[in-house]
């Protein structure tokens, strides 16, 4: 087997497990059949059947394996997976990609094209240099294939097939078969001939009886390789299902892995339909999912500011009955009686009635409703968006054509199931597919629920009053930032600025433009900890000239900004007082390293595991069988891709082999070790046969299970660490906080009235705080910003990534983030409040180890520089009141 070449392409190209499965099962395929002109087609099916019985007819006059993949898991990078690993591992360079129609035609093109934001080889070294050639339906008749024009070994053809389907009609030839003059024969005689053309079929259900497709079999390629969601034809009898999937992992199966959004279906509060039109419901609906919407809109910026990611812009699908309809939606969406009309301009409508300049303007906007800058945020259409219009923002969808809820489910939630960042996030907002359906609530649970039903929903009851209440994305950056009257980037139109009728230090233009840059000088300082290891050395006389000369070296710039004004800004006077601001509204974070000197060795120890809790039942083979099939469709697999090892403990060992903590090279004999105990539990009460069955449905959570005790016996041999300092300082990091809109921040003086809900509030009106606004999470902690308000200099909560402290929990490093940290005339604290029921925790007890030792390293530092010590200090929650002193605080709990 070539498991190398596995590894490697799905390391470089970062597969997911259903993207590697389906790479492992064509390595075996490879090796059972491989591949060749004028193959047996009996006899390599006989061969394939024998270990994926699920494949019973390839259905083609050629061997063809239809991987049946998820919407959103990765179709496209699989097939950049499959075309690199057949030629590194066997030489094969022709390829023929068949698209089912324009939409997706364009998309393969350019996901096969170099320096493009999907490019499909990216990581994969040998295209690097020698990139595929890429032939399309457009110019393949426009070059001379022998005459090595084409650069690159690898050749991949792209089609449309909706277009050779058009060409055949009437039982003409398609133009792919007519005399090419570079040639002297038809580019289809010249595919036919090649000894080594693989064909790949994307979304294959769509074009699988076709007559285009008939016409492209006689290309006689050595192996097809189809890709769909959804595996079966429709038909007047039904669904008709697949003979050749070889591969099946379903939408469910998706989001269980957290691959997908998480559909859930929306209705309201107390919602009654008595009475009410069905316009009446309609609007409804329709005023709801945009109040949604904007609430979705909101979370997801403020998420995005928290985390440094791009910001993501949702937008809201309105399913129309029929084109008719889809105006009237239009017209009520621009109107000035829906919110105030402010979506007049915001909204388009996507449907088979537009044509000419209308359609252009149309298809242009719907393709960029992912850039921040498109303003459209509705898209009403009419059973146009299909296949290959791949978006991962689409957040909220109202469903106005009447059909059964299980058509409702299936069709409507295909769209929106793509992530933004690519992974689940743990945040709901941002991991969830909203579906408005008032009228329809209860019967897309049932139906959703039902034991053949592809997927499972949540369900989510809109409190009306709570969403009709406006939120904003409130962004609290430092007070530094602000009283130099600095933006923070990206603001939109749901972004609120924290503090921003503050006037800033600087009044005058120049000054404040002379400010602006010797901060940004100052920043600069914070990688050279040898020049400027704390802050205060910002005062000394040499560093002053310093900035004010890197000042006046970039003055250039800006002088036609401040032309016209007669007084020149005394640099040295405005760099001296930025210097005076930043050392009273900055607490110096340095950034600290702890390398390990010489080689690191890491392992496992042998250990014996405890396996009393690992009691799988036997699976009888009509629960085998149900548990691989999806609904009614006739497939059958082994395991999670039906490749059966030949040991038994090697499907323990190759799921342990997928956890990063372990490489087999290094762990090889203890792996065998914990196999052999699972293995021999397993087999003191099942028979060989039904342990095989148990090992494979259950490989993955099984190994799992394993991992998780391996942590405990985790070992590291490091002769000694170096600390390093890489930054004396660092600059205050903004937060982001979701809030009403209309509510001020809260006096953090007063204790609000649901105290069970603290997170809601926003707080303000501090004289010592950092930044103007803070959230809490609990009384305690609004109580302890009162008790800093009052003893120590500076203060503030840090956002996240302020400080990089990592922990060691089980087999991952986790970042922790201090709940508060404040200077006094004598030190710096980092201070965390906990309920005393979860001071010896082992996360928090772990947290505490790696802050006490983050401050040990920070206090070295600064006593070389003259710098304040660190010291930490864990609260208990009900130690904290109003008369009782930090200093107090500090003695009692100070770590």
């Amino acid at each position: 087997m070539n498991r190398h070449h596995v590894n490697a392409i799905a390391g470089r190209l970062s597969l997911r497990h259903p993207q590697r499965r389906s790479l492992e099962i064509l390595d075996r395929i490879t090796e059972i059949a491989p591949p060749g002109k004028n193959a047996d087609t009996a006899a390599v099916l006989e061969t394939i059947r024998s270990e994926f019985p699920s494949v019973t007819d390839f259905e083609r006059e050629f061997p063809s394996l239809c991987f049946a993949l998820a919407t959103g898991v990765g179709k496209t990078r699989l097939m950049g997976a499959f075309i690199s690993y057949l030629h590194l591992a066997h030489g094969i360079n022709n390829f023929f990609v068949l698209a089912p129609n324009l939409t997706i035609y364009n998309k393969l093109i350019a996901d096969f094209t170099p320096n493009t934001p999907k490019y499909v080889f990216k990581g994969i070294a040998e295209f690097a240099l020698n990139a595929p050639a890429i032939i399309t339906g457009d110019n393949y008749d426009q070059r001379d294939p022998l005459s090595g024009s084409l650069l690159g070994g690898v050749r991949i053809n792209i089609f449309n097939i909706s277009k050779i389907n058009s060409e055949v009609r009437g039982g003409k030839s398609p133009r792919i078969k007519r005399l090419s003059e570079y040639i002297g024969q038809s580019y289809f005689d010249y595919l036919a001939g090649l000894p080594d053309l693989v064909m790949l079929m994307d979304e294959s259900h769509r074009y699988r009886a076709s007559a285009g497709i008939r016409a492209i079999n006689e290309l006689k390629p050595i192996l097809g390789l189809e890709l769909t969601a959804t595996p079966f034809v429709e038909s007047a009898r039904g669904a008709v299902a697949f003979k050749n999937v070889i591969y099946d992992y379903p939408l469910a199966k998706a989001m269980a892995d957290g691959f997908v959004k998480e559909p859930a279906v929306v209705t309201r509060k107390d919602f009654n339909p008595a009475g009410m039109s069905p316009e009446e419901i309609e609007r409804l609906k329709l005023e709801d999912g945009v109040r949604l919407h904007e609430s979705v809109k909101v979370e997801l910026e403020t998420y995005a500011r928290e985390s440094e990611r791009p910001i993501v812009k949702p937008f809201l699908l309105v399913i129309a009955r029929d084109t008719t309809h889809a105006s009237q939606l239009l017209a009520l969406i621009q109107s000035d009686g829906f919110f105030d009309g402010r979506y007049r301009d915001q909204v388009i409508q996507v449907d088979s009635s537009k044509t000419g300049a209308e359609e252009e303007e149309m298809i242009t906007r719907l393709l960029k409703v992912e850039n921040p800058e498109e303003p459209t945020e509705i898209v009403i259409h009419v059973n146009m968006l299909k296949e290959g219009w791949d978006v991962t923002n689409l957040y909220t969808i109202v469903p106005l054509r009447a059909a059964n809820a299980r058509t409702l489910i299936e069709q409507s939630i295909g769209r929106g199931l793509r992530l933004p960042y690519g992974k689940r996030t743990s945040v709901t907002a941002v991991d969830r597919l909203n579906i408005v359906a008032h009228d329809k609530f209860q019967e897309i649970i049932d139906a959703a629920n039902q034991p053949d039903s592809a997927i499972r929903v949540q369900a989510v009851v809109l409190d009306v009053d709570q969403l009709s209440q406006k939120t904003a994305t409130v962004v609290s950056q430092s007070q530094l930032a602000t009283q130099l009257g600095l933006k923070p980037a990206q603001l939109t139109h749901s972004t609120t600025l924290a503090g921003q009728k503050e006037a800033p230090v600087f009044t005058q233009p120049a000054e404040q433009k002379v400010a602006q840059i010797a901060w940004d000088v100052i920043r600069k300082l914070e990688n050279q900890p040898q020049t400027l290891p704390t802050l205060e050395h910002l005062q000394q006389p040499e560093i002053q000239t310093a900035i004010v000369k890197a000042v006046k070296a970039q003055q250039q710039p800006f002088q036609s900004e401040i032309a016209g004004i007669s007084e020149k800004p005394d640099i040295a006077a405005v760099v001296a007082k930025t210097v005076d601001l930043v050392m009273r509204q900055t607490i110096a974070i340095p950034r600290i390293l702890v390398v390990p000197k010489g080689e690191v060795k890491s392992g496992f120890k042998p250990f014996t595991l405890k396996l009393d809790a690992l009691n799988y039942p036997a699976v009888s083979d009509e629960l085998w069988i149900q548990h691989l099939r999806t609904n009614e469709l006739e497939i059958v697999a082994i395991g999670r891709g039906g490749i059966e090892e030949t040991q038994l403990e090697d499907y323990i060992v190759s799921g342990l082999v997928e956890f990063d903590d372990i490489s087999y090279d290094d762990h090889a004999d203890l792996l065998y070790d914990l196999a052999t105990q699972t293995v021999q539990h397993f087999q003191s009460y099942l028979s060989e046969a039904d342990a095989r069955k148990v090992l494979c449905c259950y490989q993955r959570n099984i190994a799992r299970f394993i991992h998780a005790q391996m942590q405990a016996h985790y070992w590291e041999d490091v002769v000694d660490y170096e600390v390093k300092i890489s930054k004396g300082f660092t600059e205050l990091k903004p937060s982001a906080y979701t809030c009403s809109a209309q509510e001020p921040p809260a006096d953090y003086r007063v204790a609000p009235a649901d105290k069970s809900n603290m997170a809601k509030y926003l707080f303000g009106g501090f004289n010592r705080c950092l930044y103007s606004v803070q959230k809490f999470d609990s009384d305690a902690e609004r109580k302890l910003a009162a008790i800093l308000e009052r003893d120590a200099v500076k203060w503030f909560r840090p956002a996240k990534s302020q400080f990089q402290i990592f922990y060691r929990q089980g087999a991952d490093h986790l970042e922790y983030q201090p709940d508060f940290v404040a200077e006094t005339n004598d030190a710096i604290y980092m201070l965390e409040p906990k309920m005393n029921t979860e001071l010896e925790e082992p996360a928090v007890v772990a947290k505490k180890d790696a802050a006490i030792q983050w401050c040990a390293n920070a206090s070295d530092h600064t006593a070389h520089h003259g710098g304040k010590p660190w010291r930490y200090v864990l609260i208990p929650h009900d130690e904290i009141a109003g008369n009782i002193t930090l200093a107090s605080l500090a003695a009692r709990f100070g770590g």
